[in-house]
């Protein structure tokens, strides 16, 4: 009964082997996870939870996302929040979760009050989010599909890892950890599109950090409640499959392919907005243009004539027509209430259509563009194809730069790549 709770408490209380390229990307989330934070911190949501917060007070633990201080639990709670509510940080498609707004929370802010070095940070994140990962592997698309927010979910049980790692758990605390956790985990992709889904991803965090707290104190639980006959995955329509979830756990380092966000938009328009980028279309020479996307998107992010900008994120027409008429799509700001009544965008968004197409992934999409020259061009893009590590640190640096400047980015990444102590990072949160 507890395979996959012992594999995983092992896992995350011993020592590890980490690749040059599992520590480099995790260095860029960290990067690309703080940059969607400051630039998020006044959306309303984070307002409002940055504000309860702060109403409560509390030990100044450890650093808020657009300034303050609260305690672990609550400031997990906040920067949790806070770095999902543009909906810009990483996704992993194994699961379709986003690993570093549950994972990278918890672990600054245990990082910061037991003085920890940067090092160890990256590390217990790491381990945290290759938790998640393998949890939502285990959970299965069926999870996903019954309504469940594997951010929420998977990512608490990856935020309690990190945080017990810092805390120098061993095995049988880790599996006290996840059991604990698993009474806690909650999340529901009904909350998509309202304040709530960016609130799941604080929660997810928060919750990892008071499960670790309580079992460093002394707390004692069902260490079997994950897999246990009424346990988490019985009760949350997991899938069960122990043996995909823990293939090469310890030597293969699923993390590294999770997929940065380069467009302030749904996860789901990026391989056709990539694809598009490969053709370098221009709004003058475009006669017409078919989208194919996997039908899992047809219901997500296909919204056909969006008159807001929160729209445009979830419309294949709309964003692609942007881009063709130059506006930025990494930049938030472009998606405007106004760029959806330019004249010319509607034009352009009326000769584009969208169909369902089986044969393709969940991260892939065509684009067929015919010309008004009659010439046509086509391009495929999946977001699982590698970008060696030179290129994509150049685009997340990229990305980062437009959201809080050069200048800053190039001091965060020397501090990560460098070292230094956690509670010198949590200082550039902001505010």
């Amino acid at each position: 009964m507890t395979v996959l709770t012992n594999a995983l408490a092992n896992f995350a209380a011993g020592p590890v082997s980490t690749t040059a390229q599992a520590r480099i990307v995790t260095s860029l989330s960290a990067l690309d996870w703080l940059a969607v934070g400051r630039a998020g911190a006044d959306e309303p949501v984070s307002q409002i939870v940055r504000n309860m917060v702060l109403a409560e007070g509390g030990a100044e633990q450890a650093k808020l996302f657009g300034g303050g201080a609260a305690p672990l639990r609550a400031a997990s709670l906040v920067n949790g929040t806070v770095s999902h509510a543009l909906d810009y940080d990483d996704t992993h498609f194994a699961h379709i979760g986003h690993p570093s707004v549950a994972v990278f929370p918890a672990a600054l802010a245990v990082a910061q009050a037991l003085d920890k070095p940067i090092v160890d940070l990256l590390e217990a994140a790491l381990v945290g989010m290759e938790t998640s990962i393998r949890i939502g592997l285990w959970l299965g698309r069926g999870h996903y599909q019954a309504g469940f927010h594997q951010t929420a979910t998977s990512g608490a049980f990856g935020a309690a890892v990190a945080s017990g790692r810092l805390m120098a758990f061993d095995m049988e605390q880790m599996k006290k950890v996840l059991g604990l956790t698993a009474t806690r985990a909650a999340g529901q992709k009904t909350q998509f599109g309202t304040m709530g889904k960016p609130y799941n991803a604080g929660l997810a965090s928060s919750n990892g950090v008071e499960a670790a707290l309580l079992i460093q104190s002394g707390f004692e639980t069902n260490p079997d409640a994950v897999e246990a006959t009424n346990g988490f995955g019985a009760t949350h329509l997991g899938a069960d499959d122990k043996a995909s979830a823990l293939e090469g756990l310890g030597e293969e380092w699923l993390f590294e392919n999770v997929s940065h966000k380069f467009h302030a938009c749904c996860h789901g328009l990026h391989a056709a907005l990539e694809a598009a980028r490969e053709l370098d279309i221009a709004e003058p020479e475009v006669a017409e243009l078919k989208v194919k996307t996997h039908p899992r998107w047809m219901s997500v992010c296909n919204q056909l004539a969006p008159t807001t900008g929160l729209g445009a994120k979830f419309s294949y027409r709309t964003v692609i027509a942007m881009q063709a008429l130059g506006h930025d799509t990494a930049l938030p700001e472009s998606f405007s209430d106004e760029v959806c009544t330019d004249p010319r965008l509607i034009s352009l968004r009326d000769r584009i259509s969208v169909e369902a197409d089986e044969n393709l992934s969940e991260t892939q999409a065509f684009l067929s563009l015919l010309r008004r020259d009659g010439a046509r061009r086509e391009a495929v893009h999946d977001l699982l194809t590698p970008l060696s590590l030179s290129d994509r640190e150049d685009r997340v640096r990229e990305k980062a730069s437009k959201l809080i400047g050069g200048e800053t980015v190039d001091e965060i990444w020397s501090m990560l790549r460098t070292g230094g102590r956690a509670a010198e990072l949590a200082a550039r949160l902001g505010g």
